[in-house]
């Protein structure tokens, strides 16, 4: 399989942004493969022949005497693929079909109409609010971080895969959609209703702060994200500074490379992360050069740092390059590649997990910070950020 750009990202997750970063995110998230088409021509091994004869027993016997509605065979074969992979029991590994397929490509162009807001898949098959991006239209709403989304428009979504949830909730800007939820600590589900808008995230922000600290949003890791932020620290550097807060807070990944190349501006030497697989196992090393590789260093993550994200933070906090605040990040780093099939529709398969430096698993784990501080919804009410507060106070001892 020829490389091609991979996703690190919620892509679904990001998502929702909706709708995505890929898929997002998304997850809420994953890493993807950039798509490979399918042979057309992929007859069954000899050897899988005898065991698919029971399957073909059954559908014949479908197709001759079942009469309570006319059969679909295309949404048959579907459902089939779909079991099939179920029994993967991978919530990444899924089939797509050729309208969220369309989907997914809308949000590889970086042209978003939605809610605003991380989202994944729980254990339980529903669809949970990971992060509503401030300001955005979930968060306006009053959707908050766990929140579960059990109907979209009267639809359940438990069951669904990721993409299907989320083409229920994206839509075009200015379009009405209602949200059953459930939040815990309220007794009964309740209808929330959200007016869809055009989400657009700049890449990245900075400034100095007060006691001369340098700050650094980065709120997503595409193509642009390593020429910004170097351009960043140069006119940071510039001033001097006495550390540096690279912010990584809901930024749900993005591409693989531009993790590699936004680690190598803080780590000067070594890997910045291992990949490994049925047939595969490979180390990115720093790229060298960085340009930000000794001044004092602190990463802010939260339950909506993703994918890349975790990647370059663990990178970080594995060598002891800089210290993590803030909240145990998602836990999305396993790499799906992306298959276009004969019809349009799509099949996303699970190839492989990324690891820190030091080996440890990323996928399903999160990175716990080195000092956790969770931020309260009073004080998001008062405007407080105790987490970039204490960042600020560690660095100007």
């Amino acid at each position: 399989m020829a490389k091609a750009a991979k996703l690190a990202g919620f892509t679904l997750l990001m998502v929702f942004i909706i709708a995505t970063s890929y898929l997002a995110g998304s997850t809420a998230g994953f890493i993807l493969v950039s798509p490979v088409i399918a042979e057309k021509s992929m007859a069954p091994p000899p050897a899988l022949e005898e065991e698919f004869r029971v399957f073909w027993e059954a559908w014949r016997i479908v197709e001759n005497e079942f009469y309570q509605r006319p059969i679909d065979s295309k949404e048959l074969t579907y459902g089939a693929i779909r079991g099939a992979l179920s029994t993967l029991e991978d919530k990444n590994t899924a089939f797509i079909t050729p309208e969220h397929m369309a989907i997914i490509r809308e949000d590889l162009t970086g042209t978003f109409e939605g809610i605003g807001a991380l989202v994944e898949m729980n254990e339980d098959g529903y669809l949970v609010i990971v992060e509503p991006l401030a300001g955005r239209p979930a968060d306006l709403a009053g959707l908050k971080a766990g929140d579960l989304v059990l109907e979209v428009d009267g639809v359940e979504t438990r069951g669904m895969n990721l993409v299907e949830a989320i083409s229920l909730i994206r839509g075009p800007k200015g379009t009405t959609v209602h949200l059953t939820i459930r939040r815990q600590g309220v007794l009964e589900p309740f209808e929330v209703e959200i007016v869809r808008q055009r989400i657009e995230l700049r890449t990245l922000e900075y400034h100095l702060l007060k006691g001369e600290i340098g700050y650094i949003k980065l709120n997503e890791f595409n193509s642009q994200a390593p020429r910004q932020l170097r351009a960043a620290l140069i006119d940071l550097l510039a001033k001097d500074p006495r550390g540096l807060i690279l912010d990584l807070r809901d930024d749900p990944g993005g591409l693989v490379t531009a993790a590699i190349d936004v680690g190598s501006e803080f780590i000067a030497e070594g890997v910045i992360m291992s990949e490994r697989g049925k047939d595969i196992e490979e180390d990115f090393e720093a790229q060298g050069g960085g340009l930000a590789t000794e001044i004092p260093l602190v990463v802010l993550v939260n339950r909506g740092s993703a994918s890349a994200s975790e990647i370059v933070a663990g990178a970080i906090q594995d060598y002891g390059r800089g210290i993590l605040i803030g909240e145990r990040t998602v836990g999305k780093g396993s790499v799906q590649v992306q298959h276009q099939l004969s019809d349009g529709s799509g099949l996303r398969i699970t190839i492989a997990h990324w690891f820190t430096p030091h080996g440890r698993l990323i996928e399903g784990e999160g990175l716990i910070p080195d000092v956790e501080v969770h931020i309260t919804d009073e004080d998001l009410a008062s405007g407080l950020d105790p987490q970039l507060e204490l960042a600020i106070d560690y660095l100007e001892r």
